[in-house]
């Protein structure tokens, strides 16, 4: 249960991690090329980041991972309280986000500029919060839990015993990674190499 557990919270990792690459390189393509911004593309990629986060993901990990760890150890409390505020930090980092996106599909003068650094910024603030997590918490967690903690964890974040973890939610996000990877041009994913604004 343990490896299950782990492999789920790693390829939830990945997918949020591949959308954060997508859109740093994709922003950054404009910013240094002067292309237009796929704007259906860009919205999709920040809507994944912020409900599949706030949703799911940060939702699974406070509640089961790291509510476990702290009733086994105090190793981690500062750990964890960091990554609980990161959580609820990354949360205000999208809406800004998604204000400044608005700002640039509107032509405001800079907007592009300013869109660009805060993309930069959230996505370093992300990768640095995902490996915290996989290089701290996840080794803890290992070796601290018990075979009853990880079937626990393990079938919550299947989508098992807790409504809040269901079908529909993981369903719906699935879906919307693929729209991303469809939509998105190479070497991001399979959609066309020009977006039609061009």
């Amino acid at each position: 249960m343990q490896n299950r557990a782990l492999a789920i919270i790693h390829d939830e990792h990945r997918s949020l991690g591949a959308v954060l690459h997508g859109l740093h390189f994709l922003v950054r393509e404009a910013r240094e090329k002067g292309t237009e911004l796929d704007f259906k593309l860009i919205w999709a990629m920040l809507y994944y980041m912020d409900a599949f986060s706030r949703r799911l993901h940060d939702p699974r990990e406070e509640a089961l991972l790291f509510a476990r760890l702290k009733e086994r150890t105090h190793e981690a409390d500062a750990t964890l309280a960091l990554l609980e505020r990161q959580h609820a930090e990354s949360a205000a980092h999208v809406q800004q986000l998604e204000q400044l996106l608005g700002q640039v599909e509107a032509g405001v003068p800079g907007s592009m500029e300013a869109f660009a650094q805060a993309v930069e910024a959230h996505t370093e603030a992300a990768r640095q919060h995902m490996l915290l997590e996989e290089k701290t918490i996840i080794p803890l967690a290992k070796k601290t839990l018990t075979a009853e903690d990880w079937i626990e964890i393990s079938d919550a974040f299947a989508g098992k015993d807790d409504p809040r973890f269901g079908a529909k939610p993981e369903h719906e996000f699935r879906d919307l990674f693929s729209r991303i990877v469809n939509l998105a041009p190479p070497p991001i994913g399979v959609g066309p190499t020009h977006s039609t604004a061009d």
